[in-house]
C-alpha cells in the first residue's frame, strides 16, 4: 500500500509540470499570434497607405487637368464667339462692298472721296480676314491640346487600374504567406514545447524533489545561493555536482531535438535589491550577468554546444517576490533556465 501511494504521488508530481508547460506554451502561442497579427496589419496598413498616397496624387493631377480642360474650353468658346462676330462683320463688310460696288458701277463719275472709302473698306476687309485666320489657327491649336489631354487622362486611368490590380495581388500574397507562417510557427512551437517538457521532467528526476528547485511557467528556477557565495560570481566547489546533473539532462535533450528547430538554453541571472558596488561588479547588472556567464561556461566545459547557450543578466529588476524579508530576498537571488527559440 505505501508503495502504491508513493507511485501515485510521483505520477501526480510528474503530471503537473507538463500541465503548466502546456498552459505557458498556449499563452506564448497566443501572444505570438497577436504580435504577428499586429505586424501583418502594419504591413497591410503601409501598403494601403502607399496606395492612398498614389490615388491622392492621381486625383490631384486629374483635378488639375480638369481645370486646365475647362479653361481651354472657355478659351475655345471665346474664340468661337470672336470668330462668329468676325464672320458676321465680314458678311456685313462684303455686303457693304457689294453695295458700294453697285453704287460705283451706277455712278462711274463718283468723286475721289468715294474711291478712298472703298479702298479703306477693302483694307478693313483684309484686316478682318487676317484676324479670322488667326482665330481659326488658335481654335485648331486648342483642339490639339484637348486631344493631348484626353490621351493623358486615358494613360492615368490605365496606370490607376494597374496599381489597384497590383495592390490586390500583393494583399493576397501577404495573407497567404501569413497563414503559412502561422502554421509553421505553431508546429515549431508545439515541438519545442514537447522537448521543453521532457527536459524539465528529466531535470526534475535528476535533481530530485528539492523544494528550492521549481518550475515556473516555461522556466526552471533555483536559488543562486546554491551555486555562489554572496556578492560573488565564482562557482562554489559544491556547485559542480548540481551543474553536472543539469549538463547531463541538457545533453540528452540536445541529442533528441531535430536540427531544423533553432533552440537555445537561456541562463538568466537575477539578484535581490541589495545594492553592490565594487571594482569587479559596479552594480547588480554586472553581478547577475557574470553569474549567468559562469553557469554557461561550466555547461560548455561539460560538452554543451555554445550555439545552444545564452547568458543574460537582469539585475534586481525582475523580482518574483516583492517583499523585503530575508526569505523574499533569497527567492529573488536566483538562476533561471529557459528552453526557447533562437
Amino acid at each position: 500500500m505505501a508503495l502504491a501511494r508513493g507511485r501515485r504521488a510521483q505520477y501526480t508530481a510528474n503530471l503537473w509540470p507538463g500541465f503548466v508547460d502546456m498552459l505557458s506554451t498556449l499563452l506564448l502561442v497566443v501572444i505570438f499570434l497577436m504580435s504577428l497579427f499586429m505586424v501583418t496589419n502594419y504591413i497591410i496598413t503601409q501598403a494601403a497607405s502607399g496606395k492612398d498616397t498614389m490615388l491622392s496624387r492621381l486625383n490631384r493631377q486629374l483635378a488639375e487637368l480638369t481645370e486646365l480642360l475647362a479653361l481651354e474650353r472657355s478659351k475655345k468658346e471665346s474664340a468661337e464667339d470672336n470668330l462668329a462676330a468676325l464672320q458676321a462683320t465680314l458678311l456685313n463688310t462684303e455686303a457693304q462692298n457689294r453695295k458700294l460696288t453697285g453704287l460705283l458701277g451706277d455712278a462711274s463719275g463718283a468723286s475721289d472721296d468715294a474711291e478712298g472709302r472703298i479702298a479703306a473698306l477693302g483694307t478693313q476687309l483684309d484686316e478682318q480676314r487676317n484676324i479670322t485666320n488667326d482665330a481659326l489657327a488658335k481654335v485648331e491649336l486648342l483642339n490639339q491640346q484637348l486631344a493631348a489631354l484626353r490621351l493623358q487622362l486615358a494613360a492615368l486611368n490605365e496606370a490607376l487600374e494597374a496599381s489597384e490590380a497590383k495592390d490586390k495581388d500583393s494583399q493576397e500574397k501577404i495573407a497567404d504567406l501569413g497563414q503559412r507562417l502561422n502554421v509553421a510557427l505553431a508546429i515549431k512551437a508545439r515541438e519545442l514545447a514537447r522537448y521543453r517538457s521532457n527536459f524539465f521532467g528529466e531535470l526534475r528526476k535528476t535533481l530530485g524533489q528539492r523544494q528550492d528547485f521549481k518550475i515556473v511557467g516555461d522556466r526552471f528556477v533555483f536559488p543562486s545561493d546554491v551555486l555562489f557565495d554572496p556578492g560573488s560570481a565564482t562557482l562554489k566547489p559544491g556547485a559542480g555536482p548540481q551543474l553536472d546533473k543539469l549538463a547531463t539532462a541538457l545533453k540528452e535533450i540536445e541529442g533528441n531535438i531535430p536540427a531544423n528547430i533553432p533552440w537555445v538554453m537561456r541562463v538568466d541571472g537575477h539578484t535581490d535589491i541589495t545594492p553592490i558596488s565594487s571594482s569587479t561588479f559596479p552594480s547588480n547588472w554586472e553581478l547577475s550577468a557574470a553569474r549567468a556567464i559562469s553557469v554557461v561556461r561550466y555547461l560548455m566545459a561539460r560538452g554543451i554546444a555554445p550555439e545552444h547557450l545564452v547568458a543574460a543578466g537582469f539585475g534586481e529588476f525582475q523580482p518574483i517576490d516583492s517583499g523585503q524579508s530575508p526569505q523574499a530576498l533569497a527567492r529573488n537571488r536566483r538562476i533561471e533556465l529557459k528552453l526557447t527559440e533562437r
